[in-house]
């Protein structure tokens, strides 16, 4: 079968404004070239496009004459929540000029609303939740649609029906490499995140699926509980693979947490260490869960920087938030770091619920005590199959914009209700990370690594006019653009108020996670599937993961 397989743009920085995002940072969609491989390896024709690419044209019709060129009989889009009414735009678009041609929509926002986004979306055929390359496979084979786990689709009289989850794929290994070289413009017209990196050409690279943690804010819907790696010796080979197909030299390792897996990352560090490749990566690790020996390792082996999730430095947000992690923990972890010769970068959320302006004065206070080399601080967005959704869609402690297309951790969706306006939130959020720009520990790191980031500056200079332009029309346009942010009318077919539909098992997971006292998954269990316990006869079955 010929399919055409489609990442959307969607807003990545302010809507209705031009998009300068692309120019700090432009990665590849991994999902769709993944996807891509593992038909081609099983004989279907694969045609990528990603609207996002460096020759992408802007706006949906263009975009759609695209994906029509290709002539294909199976469209297949990747949306995330922000991305998701650009896909429905170019889904309607496509099935209205070539009404036989099949649109299946996967990824994380239909994996977690499920069967109402068929309901008010008639232009998609079919949706696939969780994984994908199975269900994707089948559809591509012409498998009867009734034999398709996690597939959701409409019989004959119209019915929405949803088959049972399938079982997932337990040796990653199986899969082929995504592929890059269907993605035009790869690796020279993509760039990593601007002096993140030190050699060139950058990649990015995903070698596990799932996250053994449950934190507040994240959305598990795709791989839900299951945490499954690439082997050592697999994710070995796709770097090399990498270097030498495409003269890839550094590497973001994209998955949740790198480091989940002690002994896989000790393989891996042993087999960079004895056949050297000459390939600096990027990776997470969890704080107080990293010792001195791996961090040596990862140097050794070429990690140049390492990042962990904090979120906050408030000691009832990280409690609610990030359960686990201590501020005490981070500092010695950041110490660590250092001491084994690596670079340190926290990453830190704005505006969940709880947070107040002393809140984040406390965290920016404590980024800077830390001495890091690099901080990202992303804007909340609440996320549907996330354990804080429910709070925050109910209104309790703050307000919601539910607009898919502002959910893309580049807008306030959510005021908490410490806050006046949004406007507040940005200014905040502004002051702090000029602050840690201007900051005299960051300005001496910078300075003595110019040459290092000799690339990084290339990249900035050949794209000088664009980013003047960019500093120009926003600091030109400053009050403009917050009044569009404020005026910015929903898309008039986004449906509100749709209900995530989780399993049991992360049902059971958001609610111990989220509970304001100390809950074990038993009770959860209990209070979700009401049965009297009394009796074995009228006991419900532990499943199988449950840990109970």
């Amino acid at each position: 079968m010929r399919v055409t397989l489609v990442h959307p743009a969607g807003f990545n920085f302010v809507p209705g404004q031009p998009d300068f995002s692309v120019l700090a940072n432009r990665m590849p969609p991994i999902g769709i070239m993944q996807l891509a491989s593992w038909l081609e390896k099983f004989g279907h024709d694969v045609q990528l496009h990603d609207c996002l690419g460096p020759y992408a044209p802007p706006g949906i019709a263009a975009n759609v004459e695209i994906i029509l060129a290709t002539e294909p009989e199976l469209v297949g889009f990747s949306a995330t929540t922000s991305g998701f009414m650009d896909a429905v735009d170019m889904a309607l678009a496509i099935k209205t000029r070539r009404p036989d041609i099949r649109i299946v929509f996967g990824n994380v926002h239909v994996s977690s609303l499920g069967a109402p986004i068929l309901e008010h979306f008639p232009e998609i055929d079919w949706l696939v939740i969780g994984e994908g390359e199975g269900a994707l496979l089948d559809l591509a084979d012409g498998k009867p649609l009734n034999e398709i786990g996690n597939l959701i689709w409409r019989d004959d009289a119209g019915r929405i029906v949803v088959n049972p989850r399938r079982d997932r794929i337990l040796d990653l290994d199986e899969l082929p490499f995504p592929a890059y070289e269907k993605l035009a413009g790869f690796p020279h017209a993509y760039h990593l995140p601007l002096f993140a990196y030190e050699k060139r050409h950058g990649a990015t690279m995903i070698t596990s699926r799932g996250c053994p943690y449950t934190c507040s804010f994240c959305d598990r819907t795709v791989f839900e509980r299951l945490y499954k790696t690439n082997s050592a010796q697999y994710t070995y080979d796709h770097m090399k693979y990498l270097r030498d197909h495409f003269g890839v030299y550094h590497i973001n390792m994209y998955d949740d947490l790198f480091t989940a897996k002690k002994q896989r990352v000790m393989d891996l560090c042993d087999l960079l260490i004895e056949k050297p490749l000459g390939v600096q990566f990027n990776c997470a690790i969890r704080t107080g869960h990293t010792s001195d020996e791996m961090l040596r390792k990862l140097k050794a082996a070429g990690a140049l920087m390492v990042s962990m999730g904090i979120e906050s430095a408030d000691p009832a947000m990280m409690e609610r938030h990030k359960a686990g992690v201590t501020l005490d923990a981070v500092r010695d972890t950041v110490r660590q770091i250092h001491a084994a010769g690596l670079r340190a970068k926290g990453l830190f959320i704005f505006g969940m619920p709880g947070e107040t302006p002393e809140t984040v004065r406390t965290t920016s206070d404590f980024i800077l005590s830390l001495d890091l080399d690099e901080m990202n601080m992303t804007k909340f967005s609440p996320l549907h199959g996330a354990p804080i959704w429910d709070e925050c869609a109910s209104g309790a402690g703050g307000s919601m914009i539910e607009d898919w297309r502002l959910m893309n951790c580049l807008n306030f969706v959510y005021l908490p209700e410490g806050f006046a306006s949004r406007e507040e939130m940005d200014a905040l959020y502004n002051w702090h990370v000029k602050r840690f720009y201007d900051s005299r520990g960051y300005r001496r790191r910078f300075a003595k690594r110019l040459w290092q980031h000799r690339w990084s500056l290339w990249h900035v200079l050949r794209n000088l006019p664009q980013t003047i332009a960019a500093a120009r029309y926003f600091s030109a346009n400053q009050a403009a653009i917050e009044q569009a942010g404020r005026d910015f009318a929903l898309h008039p077919r986004q449906p509100l108020g749709l209900k995530p539909q989780l399993s049991t098992e992360l049902q059971i997971d958001n609610l111990v996670s989220m509970s304001p006292v100390p809950m074990t998954r038993r009770q959860a269990m209990k209070s979700i599937i009401p049965v009297v316990y009394e009796g074995a006869a009228c006991r419900p079955p532990t499943p199988p993961s449950a840990g109970l």
